[in-house]
């Protein structure tokens, strides 16, 4: 890779990517190499004038301590880089450790030239994919041949859409040339609990979490510098994606997070942030949670109980329509229905129901 730090920047500044389109080409919600799930794109709801929109943020490639760096890719309203998510970098004695590898050619390179940037001489050897989602591990095969460690779960979700994964990947400007072959290469090391690298004097924590986002979910503390990577556990500025989640168990992974001696938290989706942020994006769930128990109870449709809540702030926030699958999720769950799976045809029967409410073809 000879591409600069600056260059490198301003690849992920130029990966601009729609809601719709990241269902789409980031890998499915599901299943990482899978074509998109058979449902169309939700209709935001209209935002709150009551409240601030979220301020935009930009791609930077930023220190948090001497050997650990956070990978942020922009977003925020206007950008159209809701799809793509932040990774992390950790530079040991002889070689490098990168936290998610992103969800297309054109990420991960810049990713892998940031890393370069960050210890010239040091080989990328330690790949975490935090979880199974295309966002994260899509980009897996260029990193080469290093040790790539995950949750077992993970590991099996990855294993199960590699059959189904395209040969090429398709054109698309910020994302890929379309000249890729695409493989979508699976860990080959599992952690169910903790593990603890050293990289020199630095402990290095890779922690399961899960159930929360997904079944499967690691984060990575740094406790010398009270550096959190928190992957899809934390959406800041940005609406949670509870697809695959647990909502109840993981507002008690939040809860537990903010107990930790923990200042700075790299998000999967947003800006870098802290304990003030993750507490704002449980709050999402702890204000949607008892609009949908109300209509479970009353009887509603889940399409038709997401059509109706409004959220405050949270509308404000990107992504507000992801209150159509988070309202199936929370569904489910009521229902004794849950489980790690995305409920695909739920949510497809809910955002077609949910758009012609909005639309106003219905009552």
């Amino acid at each position: 890779m000879t591409m600069t730090r600056r260059e490198a920047i301003g690849h992920v500044a130029g990966a601009g990517l729609g809601f719709a389109a990241a269902l789409h080409v980031a890998g499915g919600l599901s299943s990482p190499g899978a074509q998109a799930p058979p449902i169309p794109a939700a209709t935001p709801p209209p935002g709150d004038p009551r409240f601030p929109m979220v301020p935009s943020w930009k791609a930077e490639f930023r220190k948090l301590g001497p050997d650990v760096f956070a990978f942020i890719q922009a977003g925020g309203p206007g950008v159209g880089a809701q799809g793509v998510s932040n990774a992390g970098v950790l530079v040991g004695d002889d070689h490098v450790m990168v936290i998610d590898a992103t969800g297309a050619p054109l990420h991960a390179k810049a990713l892998i030239a940031a890393a370069l940037q960050a210890a010239p001489r040091k080989p990328i050897r330690r790949l975490i994919n935090t979880h199974h989602h295309g966002d994260h591990v899509n980009g897996n095969q260029f990193f080469g041949p290093v040790e790539i460690c995950s949750h077992p779960y993970c590991r099996q979700e990855v294993l199960k859409a590699v059959p189904g994964t395209p040969r090429k990947w398709d054109k698309r400007e910020g994302w890929a040339d379309g000249t890729e072959d695409r493989k979508l290469v699976p860990p080959t090391t599992t952690i169910d609990g903790r593990m603890v690298y050293y990289y020199g004097d630095m402990p290095v924590e890779v922690r399961f979490v899960g159930p929360a986002h997904t079944y499967g979910d690691l984060v990575v503390y740094i406790p010398q510098y009270k550096v959190l990577f928190a992957s899809d556990v934390a959406f800041f500025d940005v609406a949670p994606f509870a697809h695959n989640a647990h909502v109840g168990k993981w507002l008690e992974t939040v809860d537990r997070i903010l107990k930790m001696d923990v200042d700075t938290i790299v998000p999967g989706h947003g800006p870098i942030g802290g304990k003030k942020e993750l507490a704002e994006m449980a709050e999402y769930f702890r204000v949607l949670i008892p609009e949908v128990r109300k209509r479970y109870d009353a009887g509603l449709t889940p399409g038709r109980a997401a059509a109706q809540i409004r959220l405050g702030k949270f509308d404000n926030w990107i992504g507000p329509e992801r209150v159509v699958m988070n309202t199936v999720r929370l569904y489910n769950e009521l229902r004794g229905t849950g489980g790690p799976d995305y409920d695909v045809e739920g949510t497809r029967r809910a955002t077609e129901e949910y758009n012609a409410i909005l639309a106003g073809r219905t009552g």
